[in-house]
């Protein structure tokens, strides 16, 4: 039976389509490696951009970021010479006080410390406390490229140092320390060895003293400051000083980490980034009349890219602090209250949190 004129062209489309819909597929995949290729070059002219071009503050970012590390000095060294780490690191550092806290300074107020008059905003979120809680007070904190919290701690014979119980082996979450010793608040304290970025927080840098006993002695960090700790008479210290002189200064409770940001009331000098990079961080204060500052600052978030050093002192200048220091940072900036993470920590593993050796904690 002859085919009408319809039924060969239809039979021709059936025929062809699979054909052609072959053709069409081998010349979409022919694009993709000049698709693939296209993209990296894109990408790479930007990161070469970054790197090396004429704006200085990624480059600035990245050198300082990795040359205030121990194991990792390495991704600035591989970009670049030695000069130029040497010119970035003059543009940003920190010239900590040539001093020891005086604890005279500090006058530890048991009076009620509401007021009616107070100096400035900060004093007024300071001195009002909780209307259910005499220990301590969470204030938010934001500034221009960070957000974070201020713990005020009314008391500070209530502050201690407490550490992994597997001291030397592993370190432990700060969730599991805060409730083994029943914290009220806890944050981190000193740093510890960490040369893969994900050590399991056995070994503190420095000396860690413990209800006024030597518990840990390892290498400095040799990031600048000295020991932070406090008297048994609840005041705290900021000193480069052996461990021993440590102990007859009557220090109950430190560890050794910085850099110092305020002693008697003399702030350091923070030139640039302070040398430190923009990042999480944490650190502790002490006001004259005896309150203690905790400071957590969340980072590396689209919300919070982070503080400096910079940002921390004026920081602690403005809630009062007559003696401060920077504690561990980066993906080990964590605060516990009341056993509930309350900033957001950006570690991988369980929570998001850091095995880690050496914390700061209250109780009650």
């Amino acid at each position: 039976m002859k085919r009408s004129k319809k039924q060969d062209e239809i039979l021709e489309k059936t025929i062809l389509m699979p054909e052609l819909a072959k053709e069409l597929e081998k010349k979409k995949q022919s694009k993709w490696p000049l698709v693939l290729a296209s993209f990296l070059i894109v990408m790479s002219s930007i990161g070469l951009f970054i790197l090396y071009g004429p704006i200085s503050f990624f480059r600035d970012l990245w050198v300082t970021s990795a040359m205030t590390t121990m194991s990792h000095q390495y991704l600035a060294t591989m970009f670049y010479n030695e000069k130029t780490i040497q010119e970035v690191l003059a543009r940003n550092h920190i010239v900590e006080v040539d001093d020891t806290t005086n604890p005279d300074l500090i006058e530890i107020d048991e009076q009620e410390r509401d007021h009616t008059i107070y100096k400035n905003e900060y004093e007024k979120q300071i001195l009002t406390k909780d209307e259910d809680n005499d220990l301590f007070k969470l204030i938010p904190i934001s500034g221009d490229t960070y957000q974070g919290y201020l713990v005020a701690i009314y008391d500070p014979s209530k502050v201690k140092i407490a550490t992994t119980r597997y001291l030397g082996t592993r370190g432990e979450a700060i969730t599991t320390v805060a409730k083994r010793e029943k914290a009220r608040v806890a944050i981190n304290a000193g740093g510890f060895y960490d040369p893969d970025w994900n050590s399991n927080g056995a070994l503190p840098h420095g000396t860690v003293i413990q209800n006024g006993k030597i518990v840990s002695d390892y290498i400095d960090a040799n990031m600048g400051g000295g020991f932070v700790g406090f008297t048994y008479d609840n005041k705290l210290v900021l000193g480069k000083m052996s461990a021993q002189e440590a102990l007859d200064m009557g220090i109950r409770d430190a560890v050794e980490f910085g850099p110092f940001l305020i002693i008697n009331g003399q702030s350091s000098f923070v030139k640039g980034n302070g040398g430190w990079g923009i990042a999480p961080r944490t650190a502790i204060g002490q006001r004259a009349d005896g309150i203690v500052l905790f400071l957590v600052i969340n980072g590396r978030l689209a919300t919070s890219l982070g503080a400096d050093m910079g940002d921390l002192t004026e920081i602690m200048e403005n809630y009062g602090a007559v003696n401060a220091a920077n504690m561990d940072g980066g993906s080990s900036s964590e605060l516990v209250i009341d056993n509930e993470i309350i900033n957001h920590p950006v570690a991988a593993g369980s929570q998001g949190l850091r095995d880690m050796p050496t914390f700061w904690i209250v109780t009650d």
